[in-house]
């Protein structure tokens, strides 16, 4: 399946990218390699191969949550730019 540049800019126009004039013959042809990239994986037979999220078996690594002693409000709440008695003072973000 080859691109076109009106595909091209269809995608562009979708994703919301301005592409210079001079940008719009380079990435027609980078995109239309990508197309080709994908079209060839249609072609490997997947019949008997079992559906997964990864190709490896993974575990987790992190450490396992641990309760533990909490700072004092007093000592967050002092490194803080704005506070009140309880909370951190943050700018409204809806207005």
């Amino acid at each position: 399946m080859a691109l076109s540049a009106e595909d091209v800019i269809r995608v562009a126009n979708l994703s919301r990218l301005y592409l210079a004039p001079g940008e719009m013959d380079d990435l027609t042809i980078k995109l239309g390699k990508i197309v080709e990239l994908v079209d060839q994986l249609s072609e490997v037979d997947t019949e008997n191969v079992e559906p997964m999220v990864h190709a490896f078996d993974l575990q987790n690594v992190l450490a396992p949550d641990v309760c533990g002693q909490s700072l004092a409000r007093t000592e967050v709440l002092k490194n803080a730019p704005a506070s009140d008695s309880e909370c951190f003072r943050v700018p409204a973000v809806l207005g």
